[in-house]
């Protein structure tokens, strides 16, 4: 009786699997330092500090009076588009309307004129422009707000792209979740945050596996920040016996063609 064969090749995937499922629970779950069976209460959570308005960033910028056909002229914007920007669903470029803020902080508004607003907080800018506005209208109502506010997520996550959040409260699980999380191979334990200060570059390291995260001071993103998720060795692993199997593979039709042409 034929005793049955295996094949060499076909050992391959089996110590894929059990490379992966020996990876420590530990480095693929968030906060594990937190007891599976208790509440923890934090009560030193990061505190928010409110972005400030930079050149380059788009306003969306609105004044309401009593007649609200007044201060049409004064809300009139310019369609601006922001190269690599995307939502949540629709990754690509995007046509926003707003006002500019230019090389110089300032924002062009009809009637109004030049605005400086670099440096200032939204609502430090709504009550610049509120008082500018006051001349020309009565009792005007101001809202600013960013229309690019935008974060880009890089590396071992699904869906890596730049994003344009709705709101300036945005957080490192925010803009994770809007990248559809992390994959089976990222580094929780090592997240890298880019962040522009001026004409420097802040380089920061965030330890997803450790609840402190929640105080850390970069736990809020502010505009144009970059987090990049780096591989960890289960995907150079992966990455290996795909190639290692392609190359059995190819190897073995090789092999036959060999066989087949000795034999004419």
């Amino acid at each position: 009786m034929k005793r049955p064969t295996f094949s060499r090749w076909g050992f391959f995937p089996l110590v894929l699997l059990l490379l992966i499922s020996s990876c420590s629970v530990k480095k693929i779950v968030y906060f594990n330092d937190l007891p599976a069976d208790t509440a923890r209460i934090l009560k030193q959570a990061a505190a928010f500090t409110e972005p400030v308005i930079q050149s380059d960033d788009i306003l969306n910028i609105t004044i309401q009076t009593l007649d609200p056909t007044t201060a049409a002229v004064a809300n009139q914007s310019m369609a601006v588009q922001a190269v690599g920007a995307s939502s949540a669903s629709n990754v690509g470029n995007q046509v926003i309307s707003g006002f500019l803020v230019d090389k110089n902080g300032y924002v062009n508004m009809t009637l109004l004129g030049k605005v400086q607003v670099s440096g200032l907080t939204t609502y430090q800018a709504r009550e610049r422009i509120t008082t500018l506005a006051s001349q020309y209208y009565k009792d005007p109502t101001v809202q600013v707000r960013f229309a690019n506010f935008k974060v880009t997520v890089l590396g071992e996550v699904t869906r890596p792209a730049t994003y344009t959040v709705p709101n300036e409260k945005v957080t490192v699980l925010d803009a994770l979740g809007l990248a559809g999380d992390l994959t089976i191979f990222g580094k929780r334990e090592n997240v890298l945050l880019v962040r522009d200060q001026g004409k420097e570059k802040e380089l920061v390291r965030l330890n997803l596996n450790d609840s402190e995260v929640f105080q850390s001071p970069y736990f809020y993103l502010r505009q144009n920040d970059v987090i990049y998720v780096e591989p960890g060795k289960g995907k150079a692993a992966a990455n290996n016996a795909a190639r290692t199997q392609t190359y059995a593979i190819i190897g073995s039709i090789l092999s036959v063609l060999i066989i087949a042409v000795s034999r004419l």
